[in-house]
């Protein structure tokens, strides 16, 4: 019975006002390092076909290397194959992932057209996801998050004033690594990362000793000890075995965790941390730790997300909508009552109760689903109103003819 009374119909942006954000989807950082991640499987690839190349490198977009003349068919063979785990083909494009050129011995491999278009459309269904879950996470009510073209996301937050919260959680990829600090310098699979008060900063090891894939659950928690707010993860098994050991080899190393390139803590690795929970402290409020905890339970970003349009929606404008569709709604519910009981006497009388039940009904289903009502959704109610009487006309006119 309670849990009836909570329920309500919400309005709209249109009719309370909130918050209208556009979101562009940035795949060229996602495109870097899907062709990164390409040059490495062709090595392997070009090793197992025991093809000899040089000066195999990445230039802005495109994979440079020299073959062997001889060799030249053996590599388009294995590149063209339509079962081919490093260029997939793709039959609804007809296509392969990747296109190729060669000028006097030297292979250029870039992305085709229909290669990008998979990697954005992978980039927007994912982001899509994921942004649902942060907003979801915060409980808005009644968002709408919905696709625009290719690389666009459109999401509508009635009743939220403030957006700011929500672009904070809404503009980070949210990409967590672990890392090994290291103290060698001039290593070359090292680089310096700052913290993110952007003064200090700390050599850390290039290679990634694991990644946020592997975070199974964050909350935010209070450390009795040194009386601070952490963030508490759970990892999954393949990351708790991994975390396992990382921290058993190297004990007494710092452990930077970087999220986003920058560095939010790098505590000491006192022991062997076997357990798979781990703490992240960073001078933390208690706000600050729950949208990190937000953030690192809806996952990561494949690409980052631009706000390219931005409007908070005033109640007023709606209050007025609201104000005058009621009274549209009034005057027509009227009409079609004066009109019914002038014409039809007592089957018009019994007309105009059934109406009255029909809109009670209506808008009490609208009420148990919790429905968002838009200026639209009135214009329909009054339609409604309309239709239902109709077939009563129709109807009461037949009966006369009979």
């Amino acid at each position: 019975n309670n849990l009836l009374k909570k329920k309500q119909i919400n309005l709209g942006l249109d009719l309370q006002g909130g918050t209208y954000l556009l979101l562009e989807v940035d795949s060229l950082p996602l495109l870097e390092q899907k062709l990164q991640n390409k040059l490495l499987s062709l090595r392997k690839e070009l090793k197992s076909k025991k093809i000899k190349y040089e000066n195999l490198k990445i230039e802005s977009d495109i994979i440079n290397f020299r073959i062997l003349e001889n060799q030249i068919k053996l590599f388009e063979d294995f590149f063209l194959s339509k079962e081919n785990e490093f260029n997939p083909y793709f039959s609804q494009y007809r296509s392969h992932e990747l296109t190729h050129k060669i000028e006097n011995n030297l292979v250029s491999i870039k992305y085709s057209k229909y290669g990008i278009i998979e990697i954005k459309n992978y980039a927007l269904d994912d982001s899509l996801e994921i942004v649902r879950r942060r907003i979801d996470e915060v409980g808005t009510n009644e968002p709408t998050i919905i696709k625009r073209g290719n690389d666009r996301i459109l999401i509508e937050l009635p009743g939220l004033s403030d957006p700011n919260r929500i672009k904070k959680l809404l503009g980070k990829t949210a990409n967590l690594t672990f890392r090994i600090v290291t103290d060698e310098i001039d290593d070359f699979g090292s680089e310096v990362l700052y913290f993110e008060d952007g003064t200090t900063k700390l050599n850390v090891n290039k290679r990634v000793v694991m990644s946020g894939d592997n975070l199974e659950n964050a909350i935010p928690s209070f450390n009795n000890q040194n009386n601070e707010t952490v963030v508490s993860f759970t990892l999954d098994r393949v990351g708790a075995k991994r975390f396992a050991r990382i921290t058993t080899s190297n004990v007494g190393k710092r452990l930077a965790i970087i999220l986003d390139n920058k560095i939010v803590s790098a505590p000491q690795i006192r022991e062997p941390i076997v357990g798979g929970n781990g703490q992240i402290s960073g001078n933390f409020t208690f706000q600050s730790a729950t949208d990190l905890a937000v953030l690192l339970r809806s996952g990561a970003l494949p690409a980052p997300l631009n706000i390219i349009e931005e409007r908070t929606v005033g109640p007023d404008l709606g209050q007025d909508s609201i104000n005058a569709g009621m009274i549209a709604l009034a005057i027509g519910f009227l009409l079609v009552i004066i009109f019914m009981f002038i014409k039809y006497k007592i089957f018009g009388l019994i007309t105009n109760l059934t109406l009255v039940i029909n809109l009670f009904i209506l808008l009490g289903i609208l009420t148990l689903f919790e429905a968002t009502l838009t200026l639209p959704g009135i214009a329909g109610i009054i339609l409604t109103v309309g239709m239902a009487v109709d077939a009563n006309v129709l109807i009461f006119e037949r009966i006369k003819e009979e």
